[in-house]
């Protein structure tokens, strides 16, 4: 038996609750891994609201919080090649088994080993905010010079984007409330408060991580855009990033960090007992960098 957040209904954070559930055991394609570390997204409040149910609405109640994890491999699946138990890894838990949790099945194709020197929370932020910040440059494919506006520069996705960015040689702008300045200004990046007034400018692209009006604001401001969490930019002439949840994709995101090239910028590392505190963190959007769990 092993400890877990998760919820019986769909809602807000009053649904959740910690129980016990027996270790899973995994199918072909799986992996089971005991947790380290897991990652706070958007995304787990937004599945546990019922606003994804393409992603979970199939799944059955009760449901466990979150998406990405680092750990190590305790059994492994017949067709889950390439990975041995005692491996550490860092993956998706694209089988529904959850993060917040000791033990869970990450997809063996989305699943990948990391360097012995990488720490386990730097590990568990790959998954989500470092293969999303990569999809999307890959995506936008920018020559070195070009300008780059980063929409919502301090959280996790977009403070990743502006460093990979940096790295490929592109002029990077981020936009944020007054309290991120510091962040967007160490890792190379202008910086525009929107709550000062309207963003203005032209670049070669827009990556947009915050959706909604914020994302009409700053459409029309690139040539290209594409966004990282909200599907309507099509409607304004933009791409949804295209997301690439292979092992490939971990293992570069994997190197970078390992390099130096790439910080997640943790600013809070919370035990299991206190996920609660961490998802309220990054629902309120006033979380800063990257929050994650160390079980």
């Amino acid at each position: 038996m092993s400890t877990v957040l998760g919820y019986r209904a769909f809602g807000a954070a009053d649904v959740q609750e910690y129980y016990d559930r027996p270790d899973p055991a995994p199918g072909p394609a799986e992996v089971l891994v005991r947790v380290a570390a897991a990652g706070v997204n958007p995304l787990d409040h937004l599945l546990r609201s019922g606003h994804v149910p393409d992603l979970n609405g199939h799944l059955p109640f009760p449901q466990v919080i979150g998406m990405e994890a680092a750990g190590t491999v305790l059994a492994v699946g017949e067709d889950a090649t390439g990975l041995e138990v005692g491996d550490r890894v860092t993956g998706f838990a694209l089988t529904g088994a959850g993060t917040y949790a000791e033990t869970t099945l990450l997809l063996g194709e989305s699943t990948a080993r990391i360097p012995d020197s990488l720490p386990w929370t730097w590990a568990a932020t790959i998954p989500v905010a470092g293969t999303t910040a990569l999809d999307v440059l890959d995506q936008l494919d920018l020559p070195k010079g070009a300008s780059l506006l980063v929409n919502g520069i301090g959280g996790g996705v977009g403070i990743a984007v502006a460093q990979l960015a940096r790295d490929r040689g592109l002029v990077v702008t981020g936009t944020g409330s007054a309290a991120k300045r510091e962040l967007a200004t160490k890792y190379g990046a202008a910086f525009v408060d929107y709550t000062a007034g309207s963003v203005v400018g032209s670049f070669d692209a827009v990556v947009d991580t915050v959706g909604g009006q914020s994302l009409r604001d700053v459409a029309s401001l690139g040539k290209k855009l594409v966004a990282a969490g909200d599907p309507s930019v099509t409607e304004l002439g933009g791409e949804f990033v295209r997301r690439r949840l292979d092992r490939t994709s971990l293992e570069r995101v994997a190197e970078l960090m390992a390099q130096g090239r790439l910080d997640p910028h943790i600013t809070g590392t919370y035990p299991l007992a206190r996920a609660q505190e961490a998802l309220a963190l990054v629902e309120s959007r006033h979380a800063s960098g990257k929050l994650v769990i160390s079980i």
